[in-house]
């Protein structure tokens, strides 16, 4: 069995060792440009077109992260760089669910706690108690409810907020309110005090995050985006947080990152700034991951993880 690699931060050493490890007899090796050596399996990050195209004996590619759209882009661009039939596969879980539990709900209770009202005293020299506010009348809402969106959910729904998702397909978790498709959009938003985009990046779904979205939101709505940067308009955001729509926002992703030292969400007070760390690749647990579905593979099973080309997730 022949695996290829790249990466363009990852250490190609520690992978190849790794996993060859997990799977004892494979041939694991660095891609470099000229390679055109057989491969049965690809673990790629912004693969060049070259690296895959035109190897129709590829049993899978994996994404070396829960998002797949920097090789849905390049197959845009370049219809052959994926010979037809090669599953892709994306990182459901490996440790990222957690990780984005974590960012989420801290996010949450930060909010809910008044943290950042207290913060804006303390900058004032104000000892000044605030009204707390209600679990019932905090809201929170998930666009996108795949395997990370739904996690983050079930986290939320734990500590008694009402916990909503929308996605395409009405989904099934336990204390969540399900919302599907495009006509239950508004009702999703009717309400929603705490909007988390986790949705997957697709033609649909840019610029979701809009004015005319914003404004069905509840009064000094909260927004965390961690899924992509181009799902947000971001001057529909500073508009809406100037007129007291939205009274703050967590932003992880950006349409250009890094973020520009020029670009104003940088100075506005009510946003805050992490540069793209919700949820980042565990290599240990990517590789048990990985190796557990190329042995699936192997054996004439389905697993799970494939991304439909159609639907973009």
């Amino acid at each position: 069995m022949d695996i290829i690699f790249h990466h363009p931060t990852f250490n190609p050493q520690f992978w190849i060792d790794g996993m060859q490890q997990q799977l004892p007899g494979a041939r694991v090796r660095q891609w470099y440009p000229g390679d055109s050596q057989p491969a049965d399996y690809a673990l790629v990050w912004h693969p060049p077109v070259e690296m895959l195209s035109g190897r129709e004996t590829l049993k899978g590619v994996f994404a070396l992260g829960a998002g797949v759209d920097s090789i849905l882009s390049k197959l845009q661009a370049y219809p052959d760089m994926l010979a037809q039939g090669v599953p892709l596969f994306r990182l459901e879980d490996t440790g990222m669910a957690l990780q984005m539990q974590e960012y989420a709900v801290s996010q949450v209770l930060h909010w809910f706690r008044r943290f950042d009202d207290y913060q804006a005293l303390k900058l004032q020299a104000k000892w000044l108690p605030l009204e707390d506010y209600r679990r019932e009348d905090f809201t929170i809402g998930l666009l996108g409810a795949g395997v990370l969106g739904g996690k983050v959910a079930e986290s939320l729904a734990a500590w008694g907020f009402p916990v909503r998702c929308w996605s395409r397909s009405k989904k099934e978790y336990p204390g969540v309110s399900s919302f599907a498709g495009a006509e239950q959009l508004d009702e999703f938003l009717n309400g929603t005090r705490v909007l988390i985009n986790l949705l997957p990046n697709t033609p649909q779904t840019v610029g979701i995050i809009n004015r005319q979205l914003l404004n069905k939101l509840a009064d000094e709505a909260f927004v965390m985006n961690l899924a992509r940067g181009v799902h947000l308009v971001e001057n529909d955001l500073l508009a809406a947080l100037e007129s007291g729509k939205v009274k703050g926002a967590m932003l992880d992703v950006f349409a250009q990152e890094p973020l520009p030292a020029e670009n104003p969400l940088w100075k506005h007070p009510r946003i805050a700034i992490t540069p793209h760390l919700a949820a980042v690749t565990r290599p240990v647990e990517a590789m048990e991951y990985i190796a557990k579905t190329i042995r699936q593979i192997e054996n004439g099973e389905s697993p799970g993880g494939q991304v439909s080309l159609h639907h973009g997730y």
